[in-house]
């Protein structure tokens, strides 16, 4: 892929204000309604650890970790929870500052703040080889507790949740601390009705092929504390997390949205199988990952192809 389609890649992202030996394995078939974003059912159990907001849902079977992604909540993870928690018992952690929890305090980097808080729910509740699940920010959340704690997770599923933002990895650090300062003070500078725009925006051109799924969703992330979603976004941008990934001695499995609409014009301009590879060279450190593609498909994959989705969840947790 040449620099200038990394690049723009990665300034799409930006814009948007997301965060996103192997073997890239074919498109999985799709079904084509979107799933509905719906409250999700009552708790088993809520309680907090560290940063961390979690809700329990089910208590039989291996333990799944649902990770959203930037200004998330569990609501995202609805209809995976339902059918989880059927044979699973399921934790849905929410960052705090998002959906409506406040923020960290103190100044320590907040994305360690979640890694810590994440070994300790592992640790605490004794959840043996969880499968730690994660959409956006949430994956490269879960990428990159893989390639530090290996040992205390059983497998990583990163739904379009990458080590290094795209493009990034073509910029030297201190560029892309430019970078993520820049983001940062954008989303801090919109005035509140511009934020919520901001989050509109985000979900008509990035996040989701439904407009009925974009105008649900971005009220839900519209709750979260606008400054933290800068913070988090910030530090994520600004951050590589790829040398660890040699560390990763467990089985992970990266999912790539595509819709060939929105890689079909000038510098975006690349097939399926070009993106499928070019998010396996950003995971070529990890030594047993795979990539698969589900289209059509936006940011939410969960959302636009929940069907694809929850199969591709299933095997993998199955096989794993």
């Amino acid at each position: 892929m040449s620099y200038r389609v990394a690049f723009r890649l990665a300034a799409l992202a930006l814009a948007a204000c997301a965060a996103s030996t192997l073997h890239a394995g074919p498109a999985i078939p799709t079904a084509t309604a979107p799933a509905a974003v719906t409250a999700v059912a009552p708790a088993a159990e809520t309680f907090t650890v560290g940063t961390l907001k979690v809700e329990r849902f089910g208590q039989a079977g291996r333990a799944v970790v649902l990770i959203p992604g930037l200004a998330g909540g569990s609501w995202v993870w609805s209809q995976t929870i339902a059918e989880l928690a059927k044979h699973h018992t399921v934790y849905a952690v929410t960052l705090a500052g998002f959906d409506g929890t406040p923020p960290p305090k103190g100044e320590t980097n907040w994305l360690d703040q979640a890694d810590t808080s994440l070994m300790d729910l592992i640790r605490t509740r004794h959840l043996d080889k969880a499968i730690l699940v994660g959409h956006s920010l949430g994956g490269t959340i879960a990428l990159r507790f893989a390639g530090q704690h290996p040992d205390l997770a059983g497998g990583v599923v990163a739904v379009d949740g990458l080590p290094i933002f795209p493009g990034m990895e073509r910029v030297s650090p201190a560029q892309r601390s430019a970078i993520a300062a820049s983001m940062k003070a954008r989303v801090e500078a919109a005035t509140a009705d511009g934020f919520k725009a901001q989050q509109l925006g985000y979900m008509q051109k990035i996040g989701s092929l439904d407009p009925a799924t974009a105008e649900r969703v971005a009220p839900l992330n519209a709750r979260s504390d606008q400054k933290a979603v800068a913070r988090y976004l910030a530090e994520d941008a600004g951050a590589d997390f790829r040398p660890a990934l040699k560390n990763a001695t467990l089985p992970i499995l990266e999912i790539s949205p595509y819709n060939a609409a929105d890689f079909s014009q000038g510098p975006m301009t690349m097939s399926e199988q070009e993106k499928t590879a070019y998010y396996a060279s950003l995971l070529a450190g990890a030594p047993h990952a795979k990539v698969i593609s589900i289209g059509p498909s936006r940011h939410y994959v969960m959302l636009d192809q929940p069907v694809a989705f929850q199969k591709a969840l299933a095997d993998f947790i199955q096989t794993h």
